[in-house]
């Protein structure tokens, strides 16, 4: 399972729809790592300035890529987090996460493109 979903956001559901703010906390609560991970880099691109903020340190453990895996893979997860952080997410492989500022900037173009995607590549990332 993904998500941790309480039965009061399960009602909530069931009757209509589910809020962003909502949602983004049963994901923040649900998914601790890919949080950690992703605010992470929010605050770094904000503290620190520049084009995009990316990890490239693999996770520590199967339960963490997972959570990675599953956040960036859902569209209503990614969404409902770039809506709430302002950003816009991109990855590669089983950890390479980044975040850029809205909007459509070159840095971005090129980090999603199959280029790149193949440079990212590595023997040690075979099986992520």
């Amino acid at each position: 399972m993904s998500l941790d979903v309480s039965p009061e956001l399960l009602e909530q559901a069931r009757k209509g729809e589910v809020g962003d703010a909502a949602f983004v906390e049963c994901v923040r609560t649900s998914l601790p790592y890919a949080w950690e991970m992703i605010s992470g880099l929010v605050a770094k691109l904000q503290v620190d300035g520049g084009e995009f903020a990316d990890n490239q340190v693999p996770p520590p453990d199967e339960r963490a890529r997972g959570e990675l895996l599953r956040v960036l893979a859902s569209d209503a997860m990614r969404g409902a987090l770039e809506r709430h952080f302002g950003m816009k997410l991109a990855f590669q492989n089983c950890h390479r996460v980044a975040v850029f500022p809205t909007g459509d900037s070159a840095a971005y173009r090129t980090f999603v493109t199959a280029r790149e995607q193949i440079l990212n590549q590595s023997p040690e990332l075979r099986d992520c």
